[in-house]
C-alpha cells in the first residue's frame, strides 16, 4: 500500500507539473518550480509518516493519523483534477482541440473535495446523531415491549489523547436518550489500554436501570502493538477487562446472561471479536450459548435472544447458519467514516468489504425464522481523523415492540446537541 502510495503520488504530480509547463513561458517556468519544490516537500513528508514503527509501544500514532490524513487531503484532491484533465484531453484522439475540464471541472471538484476533507474534521466528527429503531418480534415477553436499548460502539478513545470533551458530550446524549439497559459494542481502544485512563471518570457516568454491558472488538486485545512478552501483552488486556468492571461495566467474555423485565427475561449474549483474517479469532458462539438442543438453553431456543458480536460478518458467515438468535448488534465497520445520503438512500464505500456496513438488516435462517442485525457505524476514528459526509457519531436507540413483524421498519434520526 505505501509503494503504491508513493507511486500513484509521484505519477499525479508529474502530469501536473508538464501540464503547467506546457506552452512554456517565463511565468509558467517560475509556477513549475514552485510546484516541484512543493511536491518534493510533500514527498518527504510521506516517507516520514511512512518510516516511523507503527508498533512500537513509544511512538504516538497520532502524529502518523494526522500526517497521513494531511497528505491524502491534498493528494486526492490532484487525483481527481488529473482524471479530469485526462477527460479533457480524449478528444485528442479523433484530433480536435481538447477540453479545459482539467481547469473547469477538476480544480472546483478538488476544492470541494479538500473542503469536505476538513469539514469532516473539524465539525462532522463532533456532531452526535441518535438514530432511532424499532424492532418487532412475536417471540418478545410482554413484560419487555417498549423496553429502550442504546447501543454505541467503537470509541477508540486513543484518537482523543487526553481530551475527554467529546466522549462527555456522547455520555450526555446517551443518558439524555433514558435507556432501560447501554451495550457497548468494542473497540474502546486504539492499541493499547493506558489510552482508556483518562476517559474512565468520563465513562462511569453513563448508567441506565440494567446497567452498562460491553464486548471486546479487535482494537482491545493488543494485537496492533509489539509487546516485550506474552505476558506484557495478557496483562494489558486484563487491565482492559479490570477498568471496564471498576466504571460498572458487565463484560460479556463469551458468555450470556438474563435482561428481567416485567417478571419476564431475555437472554442476553456476548462474544468476544469474531475475526476473519487478517483480524484474530477470539470469538466463540457455542462457549458463549451451547448449541446442544438438550440443554434447557440452546441456540434455537424459543427465547428472545440479543447477541452483542462487534463484526457484523460474524452474523452473515456463522449467526444466521447455526442459529434463531432474535436480534444481534454489530459495530467494527465506521462505514469507514465516509457516508452518503439522498433522503432514504444511503452509501459508503464499506460496501466493497461488508454487506452489513452499517443499519437495520433481515434475513432468513435455513428453518425460514426471521433474524435481525443492527450495525452502528460507531463513535470515533482510527486511520483517519475525520467522518465525511453523514457518517456522523452514531447512537442507537432500540425499542422493542411485541407484535409482528414490521417489515422495512423506517429509521429515524436527529442531531444530539
Amino acid at each position: 500500500m505505501a509503494i503504491l502510495l508513493i507511486i500513484g503520488s509521484v505519477l499525479i504530480d508529474l502530469y501536473i507539473y508538464f501540464d503547467i509547463r506546457r506552452n512554456e513561458n517565463a511565468s509558467r517556468r517560475r509556477w513549475s518550480l514552485v510546484y516541484a519544490v512543493a511536491s518534493l516537500l510533500c514527498w518527504a513528508f510521506l516517507g516520514v509518516c511512512l518510516l516511523i514503527p507503527r508498533r512500537d509501544a513509544s511512538t504516538d500514532i497520532s502524529f502518523i493519523m494526522w500526517g497521513l490524513y494531511s497528505y491524502l487531503s491534498v493528494y486526492i484532491p490532484k487525483f481527481l483534477f488529473v482524471v479530469c484533465s485526462l477527460l479533457g484531453g480524449l478528444p485528442r484522439l479523433w484530433r480536435h482541440k481538447p477540453l479545459r475540464t482539467g481547469l473547469w471541472a477538476g480544480l472546483p471538484l478538488g476544492i470541494i473535495c479538500f473542503v469536505m476533507l476538513w469539514w469532516g474534521v473539524g465539525v462532522t466528527r463532533h456532531e452526535i446523531e441518535v438514530v432511532d429503531i424499532d424492532i418487532y418480534s412475536p417471540r418478545l415477553p410482554a413484560g419487555f415491549d417498549g423496553y429502550r436499548i442504546a447501543q454505541i460502539s467503537d470509541l477508540h478513545t486513543g484518537t482523543w489523547g487526553n481530551d475527554t470533551r467529546f466522549i462527555a458530550r456522547l455520555c450526555d446524549s446517551v443518558n439524555a436518550c433514558h435507556p432501560d439497559v447501554i451495550f457497548f459494542t468494542g473497540d474502546i481502544v486504539n492499541r493499547e489500554t493506558r489510552e482508556l485512563q483518562p476517559f474512565l471518570k468520563t465513562l462511569s457516568t453513563l448508567h441506565a436501570p440494567d446497567g452498562v454491558y460491553s464486548i471486546l472488538g479487535n482494537h482491545d486485545y493488543g494485537d496492533y502493538m509489539e509487546w516485550n512478552s506474552q505476558s506484557e501483552k495478557n496483562d494489558n488486556l486484563q487491565l482492559l477487562k479490570d477498568w471496564q468492571r471498576q466504571i460498572g461495566w458487565k463484560m460479556l467474555n463469551n458468555s450470556h446472561t438474563e435482561l428481567i423485565a416485567g417478571g419476564d427475561t431475555i437472554q442476553l449474549i456476548g462474544v468476544e471479536n469474531w475475526g476473519e483474517p487478517p483480524f484474530h479469532q477470539y470469538g466463540n458462539l457455542i462457549d458463549a450459548y451451547p448449541i446442544n438442543p438438550d440443554s434447557i438453553h440452546n441456540l434455537n431456543d424459543s427465547r428472545f435472544k440479543i447477541l452483542l458480536t462487534h463484526n457484523p460478518e460474524h452474523w452473515v458467515r456463522e449467526v444466521t447458519k447455526i442459529s434463531n438468535i432474535d436480534l444481534s448488534l454489530s459495530g467494527h465497520t465506521h462505514s469507514m467514516q465516509s457516508e452518503f445520503r439522498l433522503g432514504k438512500w444511503r452509501w459508503s464505500p464499506a460496501v466493497f468489504r461488508y454487506s452489513t456496513w452499517g443499519g437495520l438488516y433481515e434475513r432468513e435462517n435455513p428453518k425460514g425464522e426471521l433474524m435481525r442485525i443492527y450495525v452502528n457505524i460507531g463513535a470515533g476514528e482510527v486511520g483517519m481523523p475525520s467522518r465525511i459526509g453523514g457518517a456522523y457519531p452514531e447512537i442507537t436507540v432500540i425499542t422493542l415492540h411485541r407484535g409482528e413483524p414490521a417489515q422495512g421498519s423506517p429509521a429515524k434520526s436527529s442531531p444530539a446537541k
